[in-house]
């Protein structure tokens, strides 16, 4: 490039081109300086650590639907984003060794796909690195993770279920659906505060009105699954409801299907992707919307914004799905009024 100055036999003008050249060389220095700052970010690779309570496929649909949402704001799994997932497969005792595998790799973000005890077990990793809860049906104040939905605190926020307010209507759903139903089998986690509160006081309340009797079955490890399948066939209830997807519902959902399916038992659960996996109907939080609004958090953290300062948000649309192909598999007729109220059947 070629620069241009007026000629001059004076000293003074000799000076101030002097000066003129040293701006002009100040400023390509900062724009040079402010480029290569630019082509640094824009290159910055974002590392997003992922840590599921259940296995790599039961966790598919949920981590797949986050990833496109992520994908639309401009996160590409593989060119500006890397994610390292991590299962716990049901047991909370690997959540500390997992979480130290994630921290030592550096990420930038950790989202938690679990119950509050996982989203409890990163808070308790580090004190540093944001949290982003992907729903978790406890109260996340009560149990102690943020403190408030408005103003979280600390390094966790997210999106919550709260899954309790919506007990009662899903009873109703599986009462519409089956007529005559007197006695529904309630499966629960005895280590989900959330779902305690739903069997011992919210259900009942529904139940009575209702007039159907609830014979509530109490998991505390996997090791229950085969004494509470016994205990059912036995019982012969008309219908089963589970309360959640916690560290042991969750990751056994599919041997759930398959007793259910095995005894042409009906089911009821909180969410799609149990009956997308064969369950037969599901009451709960729009799946999408809450995948977008996930990754929203993600996307204003990684932006700059504080955990402490983005507000947890609840759920304001929900699904109701019905699997068909699971209601003629255990002989099930779904009534038409019934049917038409579904946001998505599954045939």
């Amino acid at each position: 490039m070629r620069l241009w100055f007026p000629r001059s036999d004076n000293r003074k003008s000799k000076i101030q081109n002097r000066k003129w050249l040293a701006i002009v060389a100040l400023a390509i220095t900062f724009a040079i300086g402010g480029a290569e700052a630019w082509a640094q970010e824009a290159k910055k690779v974002f590392r997003i650590g992922y840590l599921s309570n259940t296995d790599r496929a039961t966790e598919s649909t949920r981590s797949a639907g986050i990833r496109l949402a992520l994908r639309q704001l401009g996160y590409i799994e593989g060119q500006n984003t890397i994610i390292e997932y991590r299962y716990g497969e049901g047991k909370r005792d690997r959540a500390p060794a997992l979480l130290a595998e994630l921290m030592q790799l550096r990420v930038d973000i950790i989202v938690v796909g679990g119950g509050a005890s996982w989203v409890r077990a990163a808070k308790n990793a580090t004190k540093t690195i944001p949290i982003v809860m992907t729903g978790p049906g406890d109260d996340p104040v009560e149990a102690g993770l943020i403190q408030s939905l408005a103003r979280p605190g600390g390094n966790v926020t997210g999106v919550t279920i709260i899954t309790r307010e919506l007990g009662g209507k899903r009873l109703e759903l599986l009462k519409e659906t089956i007529p005559k139903l007197a006695r529904v089998a309630v499966l629960y986690e005895l280590s989900s505060a959330n779902d305690v509160l739903d069997v011992k006081e919210d259900l009942p309340a529904t139940a009575r009105v209702l007039k159907v009797t609830l014979q509530p079955l109490e998991v505390r490890s996997v090791d229950d699954l085969e004494r509470i399948f016994a205990a059912i066939e036995k019982q012969r209830p008309d219908g089963l409801y589970v309360t959640g997807a916690g560290s042991v519902l969750g990751p056994h959902q599919t041997r759930i299907m398959a007793f259910t399916s095995k005894t042409r038992l009906p089911s009821m659960y909180y969410n799609r992707q149990a009956v997308e996996a064969g369950g037969l109907m599901s009451y709960g939080a729009d799946q999408e919307e809450r995948y977008r609004r996930i990754a929203y958090f993600v996307d204003s953290i990684l932006k700059g914004s504080k955990p402490a300062d983005i507000p947890v948000e609840q759920p304001t649309k929900f699904e109701f799905v019905i699997n068909l192909k699971t209601a003629k598999q255990i002989g099930l007729t779904i009534p038409p009024n019934v049917l038409a109220r579904a946001d998505k059947v599954i045939k």
